[in-house]
């Protein structure tokens, strides 16, 4: 992993150990680091994809960021990768539900949408935010 990010979506899970699987196995992400309660739920993790890191944790109702993602529904995280058809197949051979498959946009980019088990969107694709490619 490359030097800290200045943007880092945060996702919660109600079972976040199932989402770490699925964005292992599913999404090809790599596990950076987690932190586990005595209780077994997730209290911070780090998975990383190419250069790009999200951080996720196990919905509770605890804390300042806890109590403010109570009631945080599902939300959208892009994912840049460089071959969206073979990232695409092995999101489909694990299962994952896929919204709208591999699409060559008017912009000039190459995307697919997959949602997770717990109702986040991701998208995954050849355009690289904040450049002109």
């Amino acid at each position: 992993m490359v030097g800290a990010r200045s943007i880092c979506p945060t996702l919660v899970y109600e079972d976040a150990k199932a989402a770490i699987g699925t964005l292992k196995d599913a999404f090809g992400f790599t596990e950076v680091m987690v932190y586990e309660g005595e209780d077994g739920s997730v209290l911070h993790a780090e998975l990383a994809h190419g250069d790009g890191v999200v951080m996720l944790s196990s919905r509770t109702n605890e804390g300042v960021f806890g109590k403010a993602m109570a009631g945080g529904g599902p939300t959208g995280v892009y994912v840049r990768v460089e071959d969206v058809d073979t990232h695409h197949a092995r999101a489909v051979e694990r299962g994952v539900e896929i919204l709208m498959p591999p699409t060559d946009q008017d912009y000039g980019a190459r995307d697919y949408m997959a949602r997770d088990a717990e109702g986040n969107v991701w998208s995954f694709g050849t355009h690289a935010p904040g450049t002109a490619d």
